[in-house]
This record gives C-alpha cells, structure tokens and sequence, in this order.
C-alpha cells in the first residue's frame, strides 16, 4: 500500500472519542493563558505567546487538507453554502517564458525577522542559482490535455521508475480532480463538476510524480526551491492582492489573472496553488527544533520522500502565506492543491 493512504477506516476512533478530544485540548488551551504569560519571558514556546500561533496554524493547514478530502467526496454528500462566489473562467495570461538572472536566493527566515515560523524555515541560508529560464505562468489543464494525447502517461520514459510502478499499480491516467464523462472530461471542482473546457485556463493539479513526466515530456524540469525563490524578486507576500489565497475565491481561477507579476514578469507565485519543486524536503544549515512538545514537526519528514511545495493555494489562509514558509509532500500523493511550472537552466 502506498505510504500516503491511511489506515483502514475501523482503525479510526470513534467520531465521539475525536469530539472529546477536541474538546479537551480547547479547554486546556483557554485555561493556560496565565501560565504561559507567566513563564513566557523563560521559554521560548511561551514568549510571546508563540505557542498559540503554533495551534492556530496547525490548525489553519488542516482546514485545507479537510477540504483535500472534501472535494473527493461524491457530489450528493456535498451542500454548496450560500455566498460561495462563483467561479471565474475564460481565458488566462498567454504563455511566456521569462530569463530569470544568475544571482544570490535567500531561503528560510532568521529568528527575529517574523512573528512566527515553523523550525524548519530557520536560519536563513543563501543559495546561488545560476541563470534560468522559468515558465511565466503555471501549466493549465489544456496543456495537459496535449500531454495525454502525447502518450504521457504510457511512456515508461517520461517516469522515473518509482512514479512508474505507481502509476501502473494505481491506474493513474488522468489528474485526481478529472473524470470521465462519455467522450469528454469533467473537472471536480470543490462543490461543483464543471465541464473541463470551461476551466481549461486554470492551472492543472497533480501530483509530484506527474508534474515531472509533464517537464521531461517538454524537455524541461521542476525548478528548485531556490529557483522559485530567485523567480519570486518583487512579488508582495501575503498582500492578497498579489494572489488567489485565503478563500478569495473558492477555487482556482485562470492562470495570470490574479495578482501584479514579479520583477522578472513571472505570474501566480503565490496562490492559486502550491508549486511543487524538485527539491527534496529537508533542514537549512543550523536547524534546531525549536518547539519543545513537538520536536518532530519537520524532522520526521526528513527522509528523503518528500518534496517541498511553495506559494499557497486559494485554500491557504493569509496567516501561512509568507516567503519562508515551506509545506512537503510525497511524491504520489495526488490531491493537493498544487500545480507547477517548468523551468530549463542549471540547478
């Protein structure tokens, strides 16, 4: 079994032993405001109140990762809400390719320069990146269209031999938010199937293992995590203005149509989706798990299985939505919300 699905469903607790737990850990929650004021000047878990940042944002990602599932369900266990906007289609920003300069990206964060960050974005650490060349807009679902019709997913060649063996194992011959309709394709929007020439604009989500047969059917590859970082000079981080996140809208929308571009004129690097890079997930030089209760956050998914993803998608609240913030995923997990870009050049 594939190491992303869960365990079977008897082996899950009870709905009412999850509601106790809920329950028990916001009462000890509200009643350990005197406690960490009081000790807050000698651990730095208190100081500052630092470590209800760390519930909150926890639980932030996890409100993203229900609606993962939720938009897996069938279509009649779902209730649209009322005020949802509705969706934004037609035509996105035309493709482009942009030569991002040689130079120096920062990763990471240093200690005092945020209110709060997880362990794995500190320090910050310097990378050179040599020049590049990076899609201006992120790979929609017309694109992948041509890439099924182009045999992507029968040629071995395109797949590293892992991602094969999944594919096959798993039957994988088409994005997770896809599906069949007679002779066309319907995409699985969060509430809604939508005809998939109304979205065709928007970026395709998919996971890891075919975001890099897509790149190397074009002769390209994923970009690095400092790529990305290198790409990102100028864009505004967390201004919502600069991107669909934080449930603007309830979906995506078409690729470039939402946000000012980057210095270099690169678009949707924040929101609309994360970005998978080709970069293993992994510490900066002088990682140190800062959270005492929970010392393994990152570091046991330093294993070499998974990838970092960056920018946010239009479920990711503003409050996860900075420049050293880093979110992993495995390489066959297919459901996020995540999309991607090429990129040719060094690494």
């Amino acid at each position: 079994m594939d190491s992303y699905q869960p365990e079977e469903a008897e082996r899950w607790p009870a709905l009412e032993a999850v509601l106790r737990y809920r329950d028990r850990v916001r009462d000890e929650l509200r009643a350990s405001f005197d406690e960490v004021e009081r000790i807050g000047a000698d651990d730095v878990l208190a100081e500052n109140g630092r470590v209800y940042q760390l519930v909150i944002e926890h639980e932030l990602m996890h409100h993203e990762t229900l609606l993962y599932m939720m938009q897996r369900l069938e279509r009649g266990l779902l209730k649209k809400p009322l005020g949802i906007p509705g969706y934004r289609t037609g035509a996105g920003a035309a493709p482009g390719r942009a030569v991002i300069p040689a130079g120096e990206a920062e990763l990471g964060a240093n200690w005092d320069e945020v209110p709060f960050g997880w362990d794995n974005e500190f320090p910050a650490t310097t990378v050179s990146v040599g020049e590049f060349e990076v899609d201006t807009t992120s790979v929609r679902n017309r694109d992948w269209l041509e890439f099924i019709a182009g045999g992507g997913y029968q040629r071995q060649e395109l797949w590293d031999p892992e991602s094969w063996a999944w594919k096959e194992r798993n039957r994988v011959g088409h994005p997770a938010f896809w599906r069949r309709d007679g002779g066309s394709w319907r995409y699985l929007a969060l509430f809604d199937d939508l005809p998939l020439d109304s979205v065709a604009d928007w970026p395709v989500y998919v996971s890891w293992a075919e975001a890099g047969a897509y790149a190397r059917f074009r002769g390209r590859s994923l970009p690095s995590e400092a790529q990305f970082h290198r790409a990102c000079e100028g864009v505004a981080w967390g201004d919502p203005a600069s991107g669909n996140f934080d449930f603007q809208n309830w979906a995506a929308v078409p690729v470039g149509s939402h946000g000012a571009p980057s210095t270099d004129g690169v678009l949707d690097l924040v929101g609309n989706g994360w970005e998978w890079t080709s970069s293993r997930f992994g510490p900066f030089p002088g990682f140190r798990p800062w959270a005492r209760t929970y010392p393994g956050y990152s570091s046991d998914f330093f294993d070499e299985r998974h990838y970092v993803l960056l920018g946010a998608s239009w479920a990711t609240d503003r409050a996860l939505v900075r420049r050293s913030f880093r979110n992993w995923f495995q390489p066959h997990y297919p459901y996020v919300f995540a999309k991607f870009r090429t990129v040719d050049g060094p690494r």
